[in-house]
């Protein structure tokens, strides 16, 4: 610990394309296990983190039950910022769950492209949200593609591969 004030982060992995393992010969993949990890090694971050693993799917198939098991820990983590690696196609979902937890700050990311790929944008997003969740207020936030939505407020649009704004 630098000092009493060093900012703890929790990190909770839903799994998602952020975590995909692609396999040459069936042209398959499996989620694996979460690279937030890797990420935050690789950057240096000088902030005391703790990853914790939550599901491991391709976020088509997060349950309401995983989500509110994901509420569940998020809201009895002693810690005020929260940072959620999550599949992209519903993130926006999960956003809306965890909206209404008291006193923390949540933000949610994860890729278009597996973390393991180079050009991945998985490092950029993971930055992006370490940035935010320390900025920002207490709320639910979705950090995608150098933006950062309130939750409620944002939308994926698969054609042009990023989040927007809602209409």
């Amino acid at each position: 610990m630098h000092s009493m004030h060093s900012m703890q982060l929790a990190v909770f992995s839903m799994g998602g394309t952020i975590d995909k393992v692609y396999f040459d010969d069936l042209s398959d993949y499996t989620v694996g296990e979460p690279q937030v990890a890797a990420i935050l090694a690789g950057a240096n971050v000088d902030i005391a983190y703790e990853v914790m693993e939550v599901a491991r799917k391709d976020s088509l198939y997060v349950t309401d039950a995983e989500r509110e098991a994901l509420r569940e820990r998020v809201a009895a983590d002693p810690r005020r910022h929260v940072l959620i690696t999550h599949g992209t196609d519903t993130m926006t979902e999960t956003a809306r769950v965890l909206t209404g937890i008291a006193d923390k700050t949540i933000v949610l990311t994860g890729a278009m492209s597996p973390a393991r790929f180079a050009a991945s944008d998985a490092t950029f997003n993971v930055g992006c949200a370490v940035g935010a969740v320390q900025s920002l207020p207490a709320g639910v936030y979705i950090a995608m593609n150098g933006r950062v939505f309130p939750a409620g407020s944002v939308r994926k649009n698969r054609d042009k591969g990023r989040f927007e704004p809602l209409p």
